[in-house]
């Protein structure tokens, strides 16, 4: 059985791998750089996750900002908070006693909006048959 470790995706070690797949081959992504991909759609496959990030889209926040607007206990929102900083999505800085969360990873809104784009046609298109 193969053992699994533990990758941190902030780690300059994983990105080297990362880049050093890409430059393999584009269509070929080392183990290592897979097992980081599906850490980060692991975190991206929570609602409560999903919220939190697009409440970030618009722009960085203070963690009682986002609770606000998620609905989501303090303690609950810096858990998925911390998963979302430990797979290298969000980024964070302090302000006294406040923590400010921020998107770290541009090209997730650019994912986001393909999903939400297909899933928005696939809804429509699914209305539409039920309408005919």
């Amino acid at each position: 059985m193969r053992e699994r470790r533990h990758l941190d995706v902030r780690g300059a070690h994983d990105s080297a791998e990362l880049i050093m797949a890409k430059r393999r081959d584009k269509s070929a992504l080392s183990p290592a750089a897979l097992e980081i991909l599906a850490q980060r759609f692991r975190a991206l496959g929570d609602a409560t996750r999903l919220a939190l990030l697009q409440a970030l889209f618009l722009k960085e926040r203070a963690v009682q900002e986002l609770c606000a607007l998620t609905g989501t206990s303090q303690a609950n929102a810096s858990k998925h908070l911390a998963l979302l900083l430990e797979r290298g999505l969000v980024a964070r800085r302090r302000d006294g006693s406040f923590v400010y969360y921020r998107i770290a990873d541009a090209s997730l809104q650019q994912l986001c909006r393909l999903v939400c784009g297909s899933l928005a046609e696939r809804h429509e298109a699914v209305r539409a048959s039920l309408a005919s």
